[in-house]
């Protein structure tokens, strides 16, 4: 999966399409996420005791992930991810994400 918590994204489907926000929550294992403010669900809450009112709870809902793209932090523009392996002496190679149009590397 190349999105991160803490990544910049844009929504291209759905309900929020040409929206961008940042990644509050990722699940590798089902490739999905979640966006601040986005792809918003609501969630009703019975009240608990008497005299107590009900509630409606907004929260960002997940999405899959392969209806977001990552947008670059040097050039702004969303993108698609590439990875590069960069060797440095003295430790092992690292791997790295890499924005598609400007070719710079991602942290």
């Amino acid at each position: 999966m190349n999105i991160k918590k803490n990544d910049k994204v844009k929504i291209l489907a759905g309900k929020d399409k040409g929206k961008s926000g940042k990644v509050l929550q990722v699940l590798p294992s089902e490739n999905k996420a979640s966006i601040e403010g986005l792809n918003l669900a609501v969630k009703h809450m019975r009240p608990n005791r008497n005299g107590e009112k009900g509630q409606r709870i907004e929260f960002p809902a997940f999405m899959k992930a392969d209806n977001m793209a990552l947008v670059c932090p040097k050039c702004g523009q969303a993108t698609r991810v590439g990875h590069k392996t960069v060797k440095t002496e003295g430790k092992a190679a690292k791997k790295f994400r890499v924005c598609k149009k400007c070719q710079e590397i991602i942290e």
